[in-house]
């Protein structure tokens, strides 16, 4: 038996009222339907913000970070007066402030095999709003092995894409798509690459809008099809997916009948943040740099970010080879010299450390934490970005 409306919320809701294909029923499903957001970050914040508006009845939120200065740009569930607040507070916050008859839980912690199915339990529908890939497996593999449909989306720059995956037994799945995860550090992720603050507003709203009509049973989803967006060119392109029969978790002999360890099958870990550090071994600190330098030790600094970034912040001394040039370029290079690699935050100058070290470079290092700890730690008076 589908719930009630109060006065409150008929005037709340009128104008979803007044559309035929949502009318009075149409909102009593979107008030006793429960959606599960994992991330509210660039994803997750346009989406808890409109299925709160929208007046979705239960609303799981997970995450396990706190609100930063630089997650301001784009994740607009958060502002100032949060900093520093637990994500799933500051979002639950807003959300009961949109609308007070909502009911919102959250789940201070990460996403995992060992929780997942917890978590997942009592919603109909999974948001995935993440930006790793083996919580985007864990996921799909959670939605496959319980019959929930996933509404998928993704972010790069001025790049989007959005799905349905199983949400009928002909709906392909995540893995049907990608049956394995790209090789560790091939796919930058926006804290290196970066990402047009809006850019999450469009997918994000896009998510949203599928777990609308799901819930509604209306218009036709996204399933079998990817939503390529492009906010450059304004062109929204789609792309028709087909269930693979031959799928290791959804196909006619699935192989993937629990959840597995997502970490290690992606090699890389199951969190937003982006490691700075190749090992004790490899590694230097900023202010261990510092005092190199200062003792006249030759050493020859390579930053290997892009050159737009030099506008941002520069180390004195240092030499430019961008990281996707840095094989082509390593005849430049003397493997006699010691050589320190920096990037922003130590991301990329890892990959370079390795394609050094793979071609016989043994007298390299990894400035730690890359040039933001470096202005951190040692000069204050560049940005932090």
């Amino acid at each position: 038996m589908l719930p009630t409306l109060s006065h409150d919320e008929i005037l709340r809701y009128s104008r979803h009222l007044l559309i035929p294909e949502v009318g009075l029923e149409g909102q009593q499903k979107l008030k006793a339907a429960s959606v599960l957001v994992i991330g509210t970050g660039g994803l997750g914040s346009p989406v808890a913000l409109y299925l709160a508006a929208a007046g979705i009845g239960r609303i799981g939120l997970v995450d396990y970070d706190v609100v930063d200065f630089s997650n301001l740009q784009r994740q607009v569930i958060h502002g100032e007066s949060t900093l520093g607040k637990l994500k799933v507070e500051s979002a639950r916050q807003r959300m009961l402030d949109i609308n007070p008859d909502i009911q919102v839980d959250v789940y201070n912690e990460m996403f995992t095999s060992e929780n997942a199915f917890r978590i997942a339990d009592p919603y109909d529908i999974i948001i995935d709003g993440t930006d790793n890939f083996p919580t985007r497996y864990l996921t799909n593999d959670l939605c496959v092995l319980t019959g929930k449909p996933n509404v998928y989306g993704s972010i790069y720059r001025f790049d989007g894409q959005a799905s349905v995956f199983n949400a009928g037994d002909d709906s392909p799945c995540y893995r049907c798509l990608f049956p394995e995860p790209p090789p560790p550090g091939l796919v930058p992720s926006c804290a290196e690459g970066g990402v047009l603050g809006i850019l999450p507003g469009t997918i994000g709203t896009i998510q949203a809008t599928e777990a609308i009509k799901l819930i509604l049973g209306i218009g036709e989803s996204l399933s079998g099809k990817l939503l390529l967006y492009s906010a450059l060119d304004m062109s929204f392109d789609f792309v028709k997916l087909r269930k693979n029969p031959n799928c290791k978790v959804c196909g006619e002999h699935p192989e993937v009948t629990t959840l597995i360890d997502y970490e290690q099958f992606c090699g890389m870990p199951a969190n937003d943040h982006d490691s700075g550090s190749a090992g004790d071994e490899w590694d230097i600190s900023a202010t261990e740099l510092k005092a190199r330098l200062d003792a006249g030790d030759a050493l020859h600094l390579i930053d290997v970010r892009e050159p737009h970034e030099l506008a941002i912040s520069r180390i004195p001394g240092a030499d430019l080879i961008p990281l996707g040039q840095l094989a082509a370029r390593m005849h430049e290079l003397n493997s006699a010299d010691e050589i320190v690699l920096f990037c922003k935050i130590g991301t990329r100058s890892v990959r370079a450390l390795e394609v050094l070290a793979s071609a016989g470079f043994r007298k390299i290092k990894n400035l730690d934490g890359g040039i933001n700890a470096w202005a951190e730690e040692v000069d204050p008076s560049l940005p932090i970005y």
